[in-house]
Parts: structure tokens; C-alpha cells; sequence
């Protein structure tokens, strides 16, 4: 044998090369009938249990949404709503009332919902300086947030459109004649508050200009306490979104009826959008969503019906 030769068989007993062949050890089961028929069986009757289990926990959240934008326009401006809602003369106080239809266990959440909201619009998610925000405006890179970065020759603490259009309805919950307390501490991320937005980096020229976006900010609070601001800079994906608003820690029984005093400030109508007001509980597996208990019962049951199916084709057809 050359020496040629014994490379080439040293090549072929090399680990890459059986590797690259598929000639290594390895195991190679046989899907016989019967171990195709329990495993999708084995599958739907583990997804089947647990998607039930799911949706009970889902089902037990009690959910109550109301939307307010188009009840709370007075009836002579109905016809243009952004001139309403543009004209500062015009009160914005709005009442609406709702009855709880089951028993709500506290904590129970207040989340705001905005649908036909285009936050992921590539120019609006990028109209922000995070450096800005956690280091305040000693940072000089603020081109990002055009065009809300400087007003009269100064910059904007926060910049950006995500902090200018900053949501700023508010609501106050009424049952049997006496304010229900809205607990708005711990709404935002621990991890935002602590390691995102500054201690000691305060709002500065913040809505000062002609056009006012949103809310305004306490120019005497740091941005690591204004949850709001915090909570509404955590962009969504989806055109339809709840952020959360506060908590009332107080239970609601059957029928108790709710009275909330808003003030309907933020302007959804010159683009079509939606807002309510959502009060949820929350179960062990989080808020109200029936998808994933759904998709456990579909998935187990498609396998329990695999399984029969090829179970009869086994038995009508077998091979010899």
C-alpha cells in the first residue's frame, strides 16, 4: 500500500469524514405503527389537559372594557372631532359609569387601550436618545430624536416623539359615593426605572413649543419616578395596545356600580383611532388570553385525531 494510499484510508476513518457521511454510531429509530399511534396519543392526552387547564384560568379573569372617545365629544362637535379636542376653551371632563358583572378580587389592573396606533412606525420608534434619557443633557447626541430635539435654541429633556405624544388622559373611580384609590407606584418595569431612565436627569423644555403633543411632565420629579413616561416609552409592536394605567386595591362585588370622571385631553381623532378603559384581574398564568389554551386543545386534539386515523389505516390496510 502507498503512501497515498494509507492518507486516504486515514482520511475515510477520520471522525469528520464519517461524520460527513453519516457513517458515525448513532441511533436510528424504526417508526413502527404502533409507536407512531402513542406518540400522538401521548401528545394529545398531555395538550388536551393542560389547554383546559389554561382556558379555566383564562375564563376566571373578569374582564371589563369600555370605550370612551366617541361618548365623551359633546354632541355639536361629534361632526369634527379634532376641532374639539384641539381647542383648549372647550372642557374636556367626561363621566362614564358601568356595572361589575362578577366578583373582582383585588389587585385589580387599570390599563389604557389604543387601537389604530402605529407606535413600531420605523420613524417614531426611533425618535428617542436612551443615552439622553439616562444621562441627561449633558449628552450632546440628540440628532436621533428629530424632529423633536431642541426648542429656542435648547435641548428637550426627554427628546423625541415617543415622550411628545405622551398619553395624558386621567381617571378618577367613584363607587358608593367615595373615591376608590388608585395605587400608580410600580406600573413600569423595575429594570427601566433603575438601569433606562436617570435619578438625577429631570425634564427640561419639555412641550414648551407651539404644537403640544401629550402630557406634560413635573419639571421636579426625575424621569426615573415618572412611571407614566416610562410605561408609554416601552413602544408596542401591534397597532392595538394596553398600557398599564395603576392598580385599585380594593375588592369590587357583583353588581357594584363604577362612576369614572376623565378628562378626555389626548388626541386620537386625527387618525382614526380608538381608547377605552380596560379593569381586569389577573389569574396565576397573568391577564385574560384565551390563545394559548386554545392552541394546547387544537394541537392535542389534531394528534388524538392523527392517531385514529392512522390506527384505522393500519387495521383496513395492513401490509404483509
Amino acid at each position: 500500500m502507498t503512501d497515498t494510499d494509507r492518507g486516504t484510508q486515514r482520511d475515510r476513518d477520520s471522525a469528520f469524514y464519517l461524520f460527513t457521511q453519516q457513517n458515525l454510531p448513532a441511533c436510528k429509530p424504526v417508526l413502527t405503527p404502533e409507536w407512531v399511534f402513542m406518540t400522538f396519543l401521548f401528545i394529545g392526552f398531555i395538550f388536551i389537559p393542560v389547554g383546559l387547564v389554561t382556558l379555566r384560568a383564562s375564563h376566571s379573569v373578569v374582564e371589563i372594557v369600555e370605550r370612551y372617545d366617541i361618548g365623551c365629544v359633546p354632541e355639536p362637535f361629534r361632526i369634527n372631532k379634532v376641532s374639539y379636542i384641539q381647542d383648549d376653551s372647550i372642557p374636556k371632563n367626561c363621566s362614564l359609569s358601568f356595572k361589575v358583572p362578577k366578583y373582582m378580587k383585588a389587585p385589580i389592573y387599570i390599563y389604557y387601550q389604543l387601537d389604530n396606533y402605529y407606535q413600531n412606525h420605523r420613524r417614531y420608534v426611533k425618535s428617542r436618545s436612551d443615552k439622553q434619557l439616562l444621562h441627561g443633557q449633558n449628552q450632546h447626541g440628540i440628532s436621533s430624536c428629530q424632529p423633536v430635539e431642541v426648542n429656542n435654541d435648547r435641548p428637550i429633556i426627554p427628546c423625541g416623539l415617543i415622550a411628545w405624544s405622551l398619553f395624558n388622559d386621567t381617571f378618577t373611580f367613584i363607587r358608593n359615593r367615595a373615591e376608590l384609590k388608585v395605587n400608580r407606584k410600580n406600573i413600569a418595569w423595575k429594570s427601566d426605572r433603575e438601569h433606562k431612565f436617570g435619578k438625577n436627569v429631570y425634564p427640561f423644555n419639555f412641550q414648551n413649543g407651539t404644537l403640544i403633543g401629550g402630557g406634560k411632565l413635573n419639571p421636579r420629579i426625575p424621569l426615573s419616578d415618572q412611571e407614566d413616561l416610562i410605561v408609554w416609552m416601552r413602544t408596542s409592536a401591534l397597532p392595538s395596545f394596553r398600557k398599564l394605567y395603576g392598580r385599585i386595591e380594593k375588592d369590587l362585588d357583583v353588581d357594584d356600580v363604577v362612576v369614572v370622571h376623565l378628562m378626555n385631553n389626548y388626541n386620537t381623532y386625527s387618525f382614526g383611532g380608538k381608547k377605552k378603559l380596560v379593569l381586569s384581574t389577573t389569574s396565576w398564568l397573568g391577564g385574560k388570553n384565551d390563545f394559548l389554551g386554545l392552541a394546547y386543545v387544537f394541537i392535542g386534539s389534531s394528534s388524538v385525531t392523527i392517531a385514529v386515523v392512522f390506527t384505522l389505516l393500519h387495521l383496513l390496510s395492513q401490509r404483509h
